[in-house]
């Protein structure tokens, strides 16, 4: 298996963002402003995917800059972190038309580029966040997903990698019991960077 250097690491992902940026693989492309390859550090070896940009992220290209994106922020920073330390993105890189769901094709045309991010992160902690990122994440480490609302917060673990499901911070917005749990969730996830990077597991 190649092993990534951070020289190696930052070309990958310039090239990778580079075929994101000109992507025309689905019809999304015909409607975006801009595609969202994604932000952030890798430093903690944590990685943060959502679905797909909104209006506010299509515009400016940039993953969770809306309301959504302040309160994964609040969230961050409630566990001592921020984007610096992190890596944000999506399975699919533009945005649906009016918000609506990825489809399937959409997801299946676009979600290598999301697999081929995390060959190269190696991240230790994943955190899908919704329906569409967990049910995608979990099949492909070679779990299954009954519901976002019995996976989230719960900790599935590989050899490689460790998934931690969590509802998405839209949704968080309008269903107050939806952000108490998604504030339990990175307690959870506050716990497995101590066990992970402070006791050097």
């Amino acid at each position: 298996m190649v092993q990534f250097t951070l020289d190696s690491y930052e070309s990958e992902s310039v090239e990778i963002e580079k075929e994101i940026l000109s992507c025309r693989k689905c019809s999304l492309w015909k409607t975006r402003k801009n595609a969202v390859p994604g932000e952030g550090g890798f430093k903690k070896k944590i990685m943060f995917v959502g679905e797909a940009p909104g209006k506010r992220e299509d515009e400016l290209g940039r993953p969770f800059v809306g309301a959504a994106g302040k309160l994964l922020d609040e969230l961050l920073e409630s566990i001592g972190l921020s984007r610096k330390d992190v890596f944000i993105t999506n399975i699919v890189k533009c945005r649906p038309p009016g918000n609506r769901d990825p489809t399937e094709y959409e997801i299946k045309q676009c979600a290598p580029y999301l697999e081929r991010q995390i060959r190269i992160m190696k991240p230790k902690v994943i955190c899908p966040l919704g329906r569409f990122s967990a049910g995608y994440i979990l099949n492909m480490f070679g779990f299954t997903m009954s519901s976002i609302s019995k996976a989230q917060g719960k900790v599935f673990e590989t050899p490689e990698v460790v998934i931690l499901p969590m509802y998405h911070p839209a949704a968080a917005l309008y269903h107050g019991k939806m952000k108490v749990y998604l504030e339990k969730s990175f307690k959870v996830l506050s716990e497995l960077i101590s066990i992970k990077f402070e006791k050097g597991r």
